[in-house]
């Protein structure tokens, strides 16, 4: 089985690294930057399409002091907890329209 979580070995030290995150592209690497950006400490947090072929990003963290891959967790338990959050909105909201009497109902 593949890896999908990768850090790109080379003169990286704790504060900075690139991971590599295999089957993933825009809809990841574009949420998992904006939350990580958000932090205090952070000097560089973007990410890269290799290729278009290619079914994966590059995501570079760059900090003042924090160990990046740390960061890279927290990011990632972060955006999750976000993602639970909407869902449990949308589930609300959905749960409250279905029982008004606003709703069409099914004539077939």
């Amino acid at each position: 089985m593949e890896k999908r979580l990768l850090k790109i070995p080379g003169n990286q030290g704790i504060t900075y690294a690139t991971f590599v995150l295999v089957d993933e592209g825009h809809t990841l690497g574009n949420a998992l930057a904006c939350v990580i950006n958000e932090y205090p400490g952070i000097k560089i947090c973007a990410y890269t399409v290799p290729h278009p072929a290619e079914n994966k990003i590059h995501f570079n963290i760059q900090t003042t002091g924090e160990n990046a891959i740390e960061v890279l967790k927290r990011g990632l338990q972060d955006l999750e907890k976000i993602c639970d959050h909407t869902l449990e909105i949308f589930d609300n909201a959905y749960k409250k329209y279905k029982s008004s009497s606003d709703v069409p109902t099914d004539t077939t």
